[in-house]
């Protein structure tokens, strides 16, 4: 490494973050860049360690002691290439990834991580800079297609893929622009759209195809997109919201989140919203169910929209402050931690069970819960049961709600009935090790998959299905 004792010289620092009383303002990120000296400390406070956990920390093995290492010595270009060896989209996680490598870094241990998710969107954000990211289409063609239905993290990655290896790739959307999750479901002061836009014209430039507005199973069949290609890679996500049956859920007012989320980026992005269908949280008393990134997301709209207040409600118990002795490291640490939405400002209450809703013509004014207690871990399962603490009812003014409890699944009806594909038993697209379905020359990856989870996640699954679908074509081409 550049300096084997720079996490003795320096500290952790983090990119610093405008004001809240600013940044609720707009809708922009709101990151401050570091200067060029602070980012090569950070790197060079990567310790040279013989096995770099880290790497194992993040699911597409980025190499990560090497890019710290080459900002440390400010060889910015080499840092970019060694990036995109492992990550093709290293833009958004740089912005949006929850970093588990850095709960992964062997410094974790007993002082605070090196910065890697900051220095990661350093290395990118420079290369744009510079010009030094531009559009490479393959220099051959192997006559293969291969149609990949999902433009989110997953199936981009995977259409980028393939592309690289020459394959010619046609990706079906069905909304009205390309990103998935990216563009419609993350907040533009987390991931501003013109980066996603920005990536897709470099892929449409090196030869991938992108078709908006269709809906696979709706407005196309799904078996002649199939009959149309040598390799059908789906991408579709877990699109399934888990609802709330609790009386009062039909109340005007009680929304999920995915259905609260996308209306502002389309604002955001210029679209009009149907005044009958809009949804806003202006002067109004929101609480938002769940604690995850969505239940977050929803916070920090809900503020920059003017709500009059937001509550957040979870579940679970209030996690603890640091490292549980059953959670050691380098496993990620389930600790407690304050998104940059909560820092602009919410109410947190844990262990809470929503029991009604109730309101006036038709219209929602109450949130009714009790408050719970919860047992010791099972052995085996490791949950905790749970129950209610008598005479802790309560309810809460409130005009609107927002369901940010999760996904279960893929949506089956349409592409997936339709195509007769084999489900495992959480309901999720089943696959083999080359992510095959139960059809032949049919993938799949992503969420629709794995089942509801991260942006870094979705891009090594789709990395690797373009590796088993390769596979598979080149085999076929042999025969």
């Amino acid at each position: 490494m550049g300096d084997v004792k720079g996490f003795m010289k320096w500290d952790r620092k983090d990119i610093s973050k405008e004001p809240v009383a600013e940044r609720v303002k707009h809708w922009k990120e709101f990151a401050l860049p570091m200067s060029e000296e602070e980012l090569r400390h950070q790197g060079g406070r990567c310790m040279d360690c013989g096995v770099p956990f880290c790497q194992s920390g993040c699911p597409i093995g980025n190499i990560i002691p090497d890019w710290n290492d080459l900002v440390y010595n400010n060889r910015w270009q080499e840092a970019i290439e060694r990036l995109h060896k492992t990550n093709n989209f290293p833009e958004f996680t740089g912005r949006v990834c929850p970093a588990p490598c850095e709960n992964a870094c062997v410094l974790a241990i007993n002082e605070p991580a090196v910065t890697i998710k900051n220095i990661e969107v350093s290395i990118v954000d420079r290369a744009y800079e510079m010009g030094w990211i531009k559009p490479h289409p393959p220099k051959q063609r192997t006559g293969k297609k291969a149609i990949v239905v999902g433009s989110g993290p997953a199936g981009l990655a995977c259409a980028d893929q393939l592309n690289k290896m020459g394959h010619k790739v046609v990706v079906y959307e069905k909304n009205e622009v390309v990103g998935g999750l990216l563009t419609l479901g993350i907040p533009d002061f987390k991931l501003e759209k013109w980066i996603v836009e920005r990536r897709v014209k470099r892929m449409h430039a090196e030869g991938v195809e992108f078709k908006t507005k269709v809906h696979v199973g709706v407005d196309v069949p799904a078996k002649d997109l199939r009959d149309d290609c040598d390799a059908l890679i789906l991408c579709g996500g877990a699109e399934e919201p888990r609802d709330l049956p609790i009386p009062g859920r039909e109340l005007e007012g009680v929304y999920q989140a995915m259905f609260f989320l996308p209306q502002q980026n389309r604002r955001g992005l210029g679209q009009h919203i149907d005044q009958k269908l809009s949804v806003t949280a202006k002067g109004k008393k929101v609480i938002v169910l769940g604690g995850g990134d969505t239940g977050s997301d929803c916070v920090g709209t809900s503020n920059r929209q003017g709500a009059v207040s937001v509550k957040q409600f979870e579940l679970l118990p209030r996690p603890p402050k640091e490292r549980a002795f059953d959670n050691p490291w380098p496993n990620w640490a389930f600790i407690y931690r304050k998104s940059t939405s909560h820092e602009e400002g919410v109410e947190q209450d844990y262990a809470v069970l929503t029991k009604r809703f109730s309101g006036a013509d038709g219209k929602l004014k109450k949130l009714h819960g009790v408050r719970l207690e919860y047992g010791p871990k099972d052995p085996v399962t490791g949950r905790s049961s749970f129950k209610e603490i008598p005479g802790s009812e309560f309810e809460v003014e409130c005009e609107l709600v927002l369901l940010a409890l999760g996904f279960l699944g893929p949506v089956k009806k349409g592409m997936l009935e339709e195509l007769g594909v084999e489900l495992d038993a959480r309901g999720n697209v089943k696959a083999d090790a080359n992510k095959m379905t139960s059809l032949p020359g049919v993938f799949v990856a992503g969420d629709m998959t794995r089942g509801q989870s991260l942006v870094v996640w979705a891009i090594q699954e789709g990395r690797a299905a373009a590796e088993g679908v390769h596979r598979y074509l080149m085999a076929q081409a042999r025969v």
